[in-house]
């Protein structure tokens, strides 16, 4: 899930840096179709079967996960890249909030703390937004909601091939984004194609794929709540790419949020670390 956050946050970063120049639509259009095909290739190049009508679920995942594709890159290209990744990975503290009534999964305390912590981190991060009556961080909100139920449906897509399970999303949102090229508002100035603009998009569509495929393997099968809570590591990633190639400053307040956000994951990856060296001790002792 940290390798997984990692390329998300990469993806974010090509994302606003292309919205300078092109209409977000084309930017998720491009990038749905690109981790279409690279997801499609990878299956067809291991043998794994392709999923298209069965599991229902796996339709809960590709429609939940387009409308959060959707609302994710409209704020990506109209909001700063951090606040988006701080917006977007609420989606913790739904998932703990859903998981127990549509999982039947029961999150511990230390999940709950560590929820807490991290959404607090993300209201410290969000002020100068809230403060400047910028209403349009409420779509990223919504985007965290989406993403939660999709998540929790990869949660229960386990038995199937990752890279079939991206493919059947990447479709999906593909029309999807078709459909928002016809229903929203076009570009409202003039844009053209250049080399620099196809190279950002082909990173957007290798970080995506690369970012989908890790973040299947990880909730299929781990915790949704300890890995929702790991995925908040997007934010600091987020941050640091902004600090190193957009020249963005961050001030004490964001800076702490930061730290509110980082503190939980650490927790979870040494829990999960102690609990593995734990039972791989009961083992050898039986």
């Amino acid at each position: 899930m940290v390798m997984g956050a990692a390329s998300f946050a990469t993806m974010s970063t090509l994302v606003a840096w292309a919205g300078e120049t092109c209409p977000w639509q084309i930017i998720a259009i491009v990038r749905t179709f690109l981790a279409m095909v690279f997801a499609a290739s990878l299956v067809r190049l291991s043998g794994a079967k392709f999923v298209f009508l069965r599991p229902p679920v796996l339709w809960m995942r590709s429609l939940a996960g387009s409308m959060a594709l959707l609302s994710g890159f409209f704020s990506l290209t109209r909001l700063p890249t951090t606040e988006v990744l701080t917006l977007t990975n609420m989606f913790p503290i739904w998932v703990a909030l859903l998981s127990w009534p549509l999982l039947r999964i029961k999150p511990d305390k230390g999940v709950y703390v560590a929820v807490a912590c991290g959404v607090a981190g993300v209201v410290l991060m969000q002020q100068p937004q809230i403060e400047t009556g910028n209403y349009l961080w409420l779509i990223a909100l919504g985007s965290s909601f989406w993403s939660a139920l999709a998540l929790i449906g990869l949660h229960q897509l386990r038995h199937l091939d990752a890279r079939a399970v991206v493919t059947h999303f990447s479709a999906v949102s593909l029309g999807a984004c078709i459909v928002g090229w016809c229903l929203f508002p076009g570009p409202t100035k003039p844009w053209s194609w250049s080399p620099q603009l196809v190279g950002i998009l082909l990173g957007v569509g290798v970080t995506a794929t690369l970012g989908q495929i890790l973040l299947t393997k990880a909730f299929a099968n781990g915790h949704p709540g300890k890995v929702s809570v790991v995925g908040l590591s997007q934010v600091g990633f987020g941050m640091a790419l902004e600090w190193l190639f957009r020249d963005r400053s961050f001030n004490l307040l964001t800076v702490t949020g930061m730290v509110l956000v980082l503190a939980p994951t650490a927790w979870v990856l040494l829990h999960e670390r102690r609990a593995a060296r734990a039972v791989a001790r009961s083992a050898q002792e039986e």
